[in-house]
């Protein structure tokens, strides 16, 4: 069954000895979209990761946070990079000859460069942070992949009663669309009795124009595609995978034979129904948005 786009999830990993804490947030998106907040000193890290939730998710924009616990940050030594420091002062006074400024690189923002404090954890085997790290991504994964499960369930169910409301209009239109055409040839017999035709003539030009006018008016085709989008999207619906793409597809195509409908069948009747449908379409529209 498809899954929702929408989750969150929250786990902690020991991680070189320390607590660390790792959250995944998932909203929807056209497509697969990664972002990853690391610890400076496991940045190289961030492909390996990123490959590894690629071949866990399809779609959706992935925003996920890694943080240290206090018991590994207290724990590794912090020393400056004076030669990094030095690098940050002499770039500033350069620029502020060169822009005739009296403002200076003062402490509180030098320490907040990147790389002049640093901590020096030298027993950090990134090999090893990262398989530590990947079991506690694959919880989390886990833990959002059983969230999103869950809301795509409720998504499902909805999107089905929404195509049951499809399916209860057409139904209508279809028991009502041979009637319009009877009801055009009554139309018709008025005004040729109103104009005093011959009665061969009268005949004769009924018969044509209710042809005619019974052609404009079918349907069948419209209500047959309409049908079968329908069935399409059920059967989307209670697949496995990513379905969201293929579902938006069919969605355009059922506003396009709706808006045909329509403007074939102009009945105050019929255009009730033509709404509630696309009424019904748009909310389809709407809650797809959410679906992987």
């Amino acid at each position: 069954m498809p899954c929702s786009m929408t989750g969150f999830a929250r786990t902690e990993v020991m991680v070189n000895g320390g607590q660390t804490t790792i959250e995944i947030s998932s909203v929807n998106h056209r497509f697969l979209e990664i972002s990853i907040r690391l610890p400076g000193q496991w940045s190289a890290l961030e492909s390996s990761l990123r490959e590894l939730m690629r071949g866990r998710i399809v779609r959706g924009k992935i925003n996920v946070s890694i943080r240290l616990g206090k018991t590994l940050s207290s724990s590794a030594p912090i020393y400056v990079d004076t030669d990094r420091a030095r690098q940050y002062i002499d770039a500033s006074r350069t620029l502020m000859h060169l822009m005739s400024s009296t403002d200076s690189l003062t402490l509180d923002k030098l320490v907040t460069l990147d790389g002049v404090v640093v901590s020096d954890e030298e027993s950090s085997d990134l090999e090893t942070v990262l398989e530590q790290l990947s079991v506690g991504l694959e919880e989390a994964l886990n833990q959002l992949s059983a969230m999103r499960s869950r809301e795509g369930a409720l998504l499902v169910e909805a999107l089905h009663g929404h195509l049951n409301d499809l399916e209860k209009n057409l139904a209508r239109i279809e028991e009502r669309a041979p009637r319009l055409v009877l009801a055009y040839e009554e139309k018709l017999r008025q005004r040729i009795a109103e104009i005093n035709l011959e009665v061969g003539v009268k005949e004769e030009r009924l018969a044509m124009e209710v042809a005619l006018m019974a052609d404009r008016m079918d349907v069948t085709e419209e209500l047959v595609r309409f049908r079968a989008h329908v069935l399409h999207c059920r059967e989307l619906l209670d697949a496995e995978g990513s379905v969201g793409r293929d579902l938006n597809f069919l969605v355009q195509e059922l506003l396009r034979e709706a808006n045909t409908l329509g403007s074939k069948l102009r009945d105050v009747e019929v255009s009730r129904d033509v709404i509630e449908i696309k009424t019904e379409i748009e909310k389809l529209r709407e809650q797809l948005q959410n679906l992987e």
